[in-house]
């Protein structure tokens, strides 16, 4: 690769990075294209060099800021235990108050639902992705539990970035968190049960 591909690539990557953590930090509609090529020391008309359009940019843009906040997601292990640290970790003031940082889908679903396809497109996949992973982690055949695990915890931790009393707030996430928790409970009582373990 000669040296304009190479430094093509790296300032595509940088406007990439840093255009995905001002959708992480602002929504989409933060992403001005004149003040980002600006913020990456590039001029406004190197960007179509690097992009089709500005839609082009949110959706890829998008797709970084949703792989960066998949470390939310669950992995490994399955089970009630499994199931009950991976609600811990994402039910919880910290998460919460990193916005910037924390899941993607939670700080830009609102977002998306009122962007174009390209950008619906790419969450609706990742989407997916977590209900698989929930369902997986869950140890289930259908997507029911994982579907409403995954809208509750999203739900709730929205919510939870609105809400100005932060006692409050707390215990929105502590609630669902524990709903969450003993609705896996007593859906691991039953697959003993029918394991002929009880």
């Amino acid at each position: 690769m000669g040296h304009s591909q190479a430094e093509k690539g790296h300032n595509r990557e940088r406007i990439l990075m840093e255009a995905a953590d001002q959708i992480r930090d602002g929504g989409l509609e933060s992403v001005s294209v004149g003040k980002l090529m600006k913020s990456v020391n590039l001029t406004h008309g190197g960007f179509y060099v690097h992009f089709a359009s500005r839609a082009d940019l949110l959706a890829q843009a998008l797709k970084r800021a949703l792989v960066d906040g998949a470390r939310r997601s669950p992995k490994g292990s399955s089970g009630a235990r499994a199931f009950a640290s991976f609600i811990k970790n994402y039910l919880n003031r910290n998460h919460r108050d990193a916005r910037s940082s924390g899941c993607a889908i939670s700080a830009l679903v609102s977002d998306v639902g009122r962007a174009d396809v390209q950008s619906k497109t790419v969450m609706a996949a990742y989407i997916e992705d977590y209900i698989a992973a929930t369902r997986q982690q869950l140890g289930d055949d259908d997507d029911s539990r994982a579907m409403l695990a995954v809208s509750a915890m999203v739900g709730a931790l929205a919510l939870s970035r609105v809400m100005t009393d932060p006692d409050r707030s707390d215990a929105l996430l502590h609630t669902v968190r524990d709903h969450l928790a003993a609705f896996d409970d007593a859906n691991e009582l039953a697959r003993s049960s029918n394991r002929g373990e009880a």
